[in-house]
């Protein structure tokens, strides 16, 4: 049964066949492509495609372009980051070592003046490190690392690079203690370098020195260097010892002259133990009406 004017519906429609589409088409590129290598018929068509397309291939490969240079990025971040902090670990290693070299330098640096200063005394002295200060809040004194195991005796006395710095008064086996010679109980024997004046000076307890028992009218002036003068056969006469800064000849019949160490009394670190030239000689005997 048909009706007029109706047509069959499209899936009952047969076309050609898949194998000879493809065949057509297959013959339609190969003769393009001929055409194209033989004449450049396709060449200004490709060339306007190609620009035609060029922004949509520029946001195709945006997202992997960003992919990439964000992984770079952090990556190099990471990288810097690592280099930063092995500077950081190398300059601060640079700087302890230079701080352990300028240490080791200025070490050597006093042990060199301490060396001048043995060879100037021309004694047997021993050299010794200060420790600590004596736990006494009302004496100036240290203790040192040598004691009498290194042949320390009490009554020698301590000199740094500079000069006198105190004398020993207690000997332990392995350690020993010094008066300073700013201590208010300790006094030493000195004269004035310039011209031999002699006199005995005292510290103050308080940093500073005081030369006693020298006449109001004695020639000794500011600037003068004070010097042991051995009469005391303890200290060897001719050490250097302190430096007049103030005499005042008002007060009475002795002048008062005040004196700065020359030894870095409070910083030293590394001393000499100077030997005596010879021991004091002994008390003359009493005889028995004296006694």
């Amino acid at each position: 049964m048909s009706f007029v004017g109706h047509q069959p519906p499209p899936i009952f429609k047969r076309g050609p066949a898949p194998l000879a589409r493809l065949f057509v088409f297959v013959a339609v590129c190969l003769a393009l492509l001929v055409a194209d290598l033989r004449f450049r018929y396709l060449e200004v068509m490709r060339d306007a495609l190609s620009v035609m397309t060029y922004p949509m291939q520029i946001a195709a490969a945006t997202p992997a372009d960003f992919v990439l240079n964000a992984s770079h990025y952090f990556a190099t971040l990471i990288e810097v980051q690592r280099e930063n902090a092995d500077l950081r670990r190398q300059q601060l290693s640079s700087g302890e070592r230079l701080l352990r070299f300028e240490l080791l330098e200025l070490e050597n640096q006093r042990l060199r003046e301490l060396l001048d200063m043995s060879r100037r005394i021309e004694v047997k002295s021993i050299a010794a490190d200060i420790l600590y200060n004596a736990p006494d809040p009302f004496a100036r004194k240290v203790i040192l690392d040598r004691g009498a195991q290194q042949g320390v005796e009490a009554g020698l006395a301590v000199v740094d690079a500079k000069g006198v710095v105190g004398q020993v008064t207690r000997v332990h086996p392995v350690q020993s203690e010094v008066t300073l010679l700013t201590d208010r109980n300790q006094s030493i024997p000195v004269s004035v370098l310039r011209n031999g004046v002699r006199g005995v000076l005292f510290g103050s307890g308080q940093g500073g020195l005081e030369m006693r028992f020298v006449l109001a009218d004695a020639d000794v002036r500011e600037g003068d260097q004070l010097v042991t003068s051995g009469l005391d056969g303890v200290f060897v006469p001719g050490l250097p010892v302190a430096k007049v800064v103030g005499v005042d000849r008002a007060s009475d019949a002795f002048a008062r002259i005040e004196c700065e160490p020359l030894a870095a009394i409070e910083t030293s670190v590394q001393v000499l133990v100077i030997g005596r030239t010879a021991y004091p000689p002994p008390p003359p005997a009493l005889d028995a009406r004296e006694r």
